[in-house]
């Protein structure tokens, strides 16, 4: 059949098909299981993939920038995280306010911290974006399309096919019709015989024209079966892709663990600086003013502070002769800190604390204290005492009891 014969053919089933006048064959339920599967593969690749780049790069016009970078084969500038930034801030206002200054020295301290959070961040998105986004971008750039690809020439062979299969139909309905009413003229319109002996027989040219639409199907048929094979063991290599991708996953939940336990590793150093540091940052400063917030008040969850009585009511050791203050002094030595003969309190414990240092009393949430302060404490700060254990204890995590 000539190529213009054939895509007319072709276009004409399509479109009784779709008008419900001509025939489809229908492939088998295993094929057209692949064929759900496999789409259902690429829907879901490409929302995990636009919703992890999302995660790992919320900003929109970076994204787009970093798209045009790579369809251009252009490296992507490096770019600044926000801790970084964060980081670089801290550090030039510390300078302004002066380095040596408590609040210098804390900006710097946390600065330190935001910029080492900031660096994890970008190993974090630089090792996701190879042991996950690659290799499904890769599979919708790669093995997919040329699924598609297969699939379209598939369709387009079975419309070949059924086509041959509604002329051949046709071409033996209107050989039985000659065949019973004799030198019957064939309709050249409808069947497009070609070649004939017009001089010849109605039957014998309709035979003629059977046998060259069933040596048509037998070829439309061959080229069916192969290009259907050919495209069943693409789906089949889905499979395969499923097993990269959940071998790809796995990566990426290994470095998204070890960038969170980087991240609490950081911030839990930093709260050991910070809370070794109060007594040299606080010492004098604040003494008697229960409305300044320490750095445990700040960390600590707002409702703490609403449930708490006032600092002042909690009973205040008296100086002793020939005991050193030394709670004034910036450093505690629980062995020299003798509880009040009356006055002390019981408190709850509304979260867990690790203890900063040697000083300091390490607490569980729901357990049961005493409390007492010494003169010269910063408000803030309370003694604890559980069994032979003594030191000292954030008042943010306490519920004081009457």
């Amino acid at each position: 059949m000539p190529k213009t014969d054939l895509v007319t053919a072709i276009f004409l089933q399509f479109t009784e098909e779709k008008l419900g006048q001509a025939e489809k064959t229908e492939l088998d339920a295993h094929f057209e299981n692949l064929l759900a599967r496999a789409d259902c593969t690429k829907n879901w690749t490409e929302k995990i993939l636009r919703q992890t780049e999302v995660l790992l790069q919320p900003n929109p016009s970076a994204r787009v920038e970093e798209f045009l970078y790579e369809k251009l084969d252009r490296k992507v500038p490096s770019r600044v995280t926000n801790g970084e930034l964060l980081a670089q801030y801290m550090t030039e206002a510390a300078n302004d306010f002066g380095p040596g200054t408590p609040y210098g020295k804390t900006l710097i301290k946390v600065g330190e911290t935001q910029r080492r959070l900031g660096a994890a961040e970008r190993e974090f998105i630089r090792s996701a974006s190879i042991s996950f986004l690659t290799p499904l971008r890769n599979f919708l750039e790669g093995d997919w399309r040329t699924i598609s690809k297969e699939r379209r020439i598939l369709q387009n062979r079975r419309l070949d096919l059924d086509a041959c299969k509604a002329r051949l139909k046709k071409a033996k309905a209107a050989e039985a019709k000659a065949a019973c009413e004799g030198d019957a003229v064939p309709d050249f319109q409808e069947t497009r015989p070609r070649n004939y002996v017009l001089s010849a027989s109605a039957s014998a040219l309709w035979n003629d024209e059977v046998e060259k639409a069933e040596h048509e199907l037998r070829l439309t048929q061959t080229e069916f079966d192969r290009q259907a094979e050919v495209t069943r063991l693409l789906l089949e290599g889905i499979s395969s892709t499923h097993v990269n991708h959940l071998r790809c996953l796995h990566e990426f939940v290994e470095s998204q663990t070890n960038y969170y336990a980087q991240c609490y590793q950081f911030m839990l150093d930093l709260q050991k600086q910070l809370g070794s540091s109060k007594g040299e940052i606080f010492s004098g400063t604040f003494v008697g003013n229960a409305e300044s917030a320490s750095p445990a008040a700040a960390a600590s969850p707002p409702v703490a502070a609403a449930t708490l009585p006032a600092v002042p009511t909690i009973p205040v050791v008296p100086t002793i002769v020939g005991v050193p203050n030394t709670v004034a002094e910036g450093v505690l030595n629980p062995n020299e800190v003798k509880p009040p003969a009356s006055g002390t309190r019981r408190a709850r414990v509304l979260y867990d604390y690790e203890a900063a240092d040697s000083t300091e009393l390490a607490l569980l949430a729901d357990e049961m204290i005493t409390v007492y302060s010494l003169p010269g404490m910063d408000p803030d700060w309370l003694i604890g005492e559980r069994g032979n254990q003594k030191g000292k204890v954030p008042v943010t995590y306490l519920e004081l009891l009457s």
